[in-house]
């Protein structure tokens, strides 16, 4: 096993579980998020060469997990699919039996669901923030946009959401 790909094998273990976790967010799909898995990591193969320092190194793993993930998204056909996934979903919760976890579940899924109904430029930093536990200027550095507007936008992004929580809007998703 030469250097490079020692290299690799420690970014695996130190980002595996970040990259599947953000790919599954984003996708809410085990198989796609896996593909995502193996698409960053190949990726990353290719290009390990890029990564000046390692301070930039999870921000640039990510980053590449999120654009990745974005890709994925932007084909009409995989929206269809997640938004019949969904619905499926809901049907199968609502003749669960209620009781506290099945409630809270279903919060912490209401919560996801609106967050990912969001629009891209508000749902990415609150994902990043609440569910990655990324810093703000860890997000800036991911997204590529200034420290002060991940900040504005992830405090617009958490009225949205309040909003939306409290039922005074609506997004079309």
């Amino acid at each position: 096993m030469d250097n490079m790909d020692k290299e690799i094998e420690r970014l695996i273990d130190q980002y595996g579980n970040d990259v599947l976790k953000i790919a599954y967010l984003y996708l809410k799909d085990k198989n796609k998020a896996e593909d995502i898995f193996q698409e960053v990591f190949i990726k990353i193969y290719k290009n390990i060469h890029k990564v000046d320092n390692l301070e930039n190194e999870k921000s640039w793993v990510i980053s590449i997990t999120v654009n990745a993930c974005k890709d994925i998204l932007k084909s009409s056909w995989v929206k269809k699919i997640i938004f019949w996934e969904e619905k499926e979903e809901t049907n199968l919760i609502s003749q669960e039996v209620i009781e506290d976890e099945v409630i809270n579940k279903m919060r912490r899924k209401e919560i996801l669901k609106n967050i990912m109904d969001l629009p891209n430029k508000y749902k990415e930093p609150i994902l990043l923030y609440y569910y990655e536990e990324f810093s703000t200027v860890e997000i800036s550095n991911i997204l590529q946009i200034p420290e002060g507007t991940v900040r504005s936008r992830l405090y617009r992004g958490r009225q949205m959401l309040k909003n939306v929580m409290d039922g005074k809007i609506q997004f079309d998703g």
